[in-house]
């Protein structure tokens, strides 16, 4: 089985509003990169991926936000930087991924320079609707293919820890996404959350079912959460579903999407037995998991082109757009593998 992926990783978030922002940016991740051991290139090629994106965002939108988060895959251990912005998009974003140009009066790097320093990337900024950024770079065990998940939590404003919190994890034929919010918000909203990553990192591969009654003994001494599960078979083409609580879940594969059902209760404190759901779940499926953080009333026809987007990318879009802003806010987005 593989590592989790940026299950216990909270992004760093970094608010760009001033120029001395995008050197705090740059520090940040100067700090992650010696956590990862990244020697001097890799280092290196990661503050110019940070400048050029905070610069980006400072120049043409006048403000934004920049997410570190340390990642996970295998052996192979990367840092993601995502940023989004509510500014002007870029009118000709062709133009703007030529390596070389830079219209942010930057030294030339450009967001082509970037697509080519940045072992994934990806842009989502039609005319008039904002603008996301989103790279990784990995160590010398880079993944042998991308990532096909993504995901983005956004503490509620004062509070430094989390109560949201995910979890993806592969095992041979199948994939485990979790996505736990613990009861109120803080530091003890966390530990619940914690508690739930911990527990299914013990034992990814049961059902969903089975993985919240585990969950349930282990939060018994937290405050509780809502929690859902899912288990993708993408062999087979399905997906199995469970959850408690305000999670809301979907499957979108080229057409309204289909909403997956939790029930009503507190996982580690008042739950009935869990029923247990399986849909059909495509190669090139969207399956989306969000926290009650998150508006239930977003669209993704309402972007086009965004279903072709990184899972990353998908994700930070419906943070910044629908997140409530009265609690934590947290977005899991995971690709089904195989051809579209």
């Amino acid at each position: 089985m593989e590592k989790i992926i940026n299950s216990l990783e909270e992004p760093h978030w970094v608010a760009i509003t001033h120029t001395s922002d995008i050197a705090a940016a740059r520090r940040l991740g100067q700090r992650l990169a010696q956590q990862l051991g990244f020697d001097d290139t890799r280092a290196g090629q990661l503050a110019i991926i940070i400048t050029e994106l905070a610069t980006n965002m400072l120049k043409h939108a006048g403000e934004g936000r920049l997410a570190l988060s340390v990642v996970h895959s295998g052996e192979a251990n990367g840092i993601e930087v995502l940023g989004y912005d509510r500014g002007p998009g870029i009118a000709n974003l062709g133009q703007a991924l030529r390596d070389g140009v830079s219209s942010a009066g930057t030294a030339g790097t450009g967001l082509g320079a970037l697509k080519r320093l940045a072992d994934e990337f990806d842009v989502y900024a039609p005319r008039g609707k904002g603008a996301v950024f989103f790279a990784r770079l990995w160590d010398d065990t880079a993944p042998a293919a991308p990532l096909q998940s993504g995901a983005v939590c956004l503490p509620l404003a004062g509070e430094t820890a989390s109560g949201d919190a995910w979890a993806v994890a592969r095992q041979r034929h199948t994939l485990t996404l979790l996505m736990v919010d613990g009861l109120g918000h803080g530091p003890e909203a966390a530990k619940a959350a914690t508690a739930a990553v911990q527990a299914m990192a013990q034992q990814p591969s049961l059902r969903p079912a089975e993985q919240i009654e585990v969950c349930h003994q282990a939060l018994r001494p937290t405050r509780g959460a809502a929690l859902a599960v899912a288990l993708l078979d993408p062999a087979a083409g399905l997906l199995h579903f469970a959850g408690v609580g305000n999670i809301s879940a979907c499957i979108i594969d080229h057409g309204p999407r289909r909403q997956l059902v939790s029930h009503n209760g507190i996982v580690g404190h008042n739950m009935r037995k869990v029923q247990e759901f399986t849909l059909p779940c495509a190669p090139g499926a969207l399956i989306v998991m969000a926290s009650d953080g998150i508006s239930t009333q977003w669209d993704l026809e309402q972007y086009p082109g965004l279903t072709g987007c990184a899972p990353s990318v998908i994700a930070a879009v419906l943070l910044r757009d629908c997140a409530r802003g009265r609690d934590d806010a947290s977005v899991l987005v995971q690709r089904c593998p195989g051809a579209a």
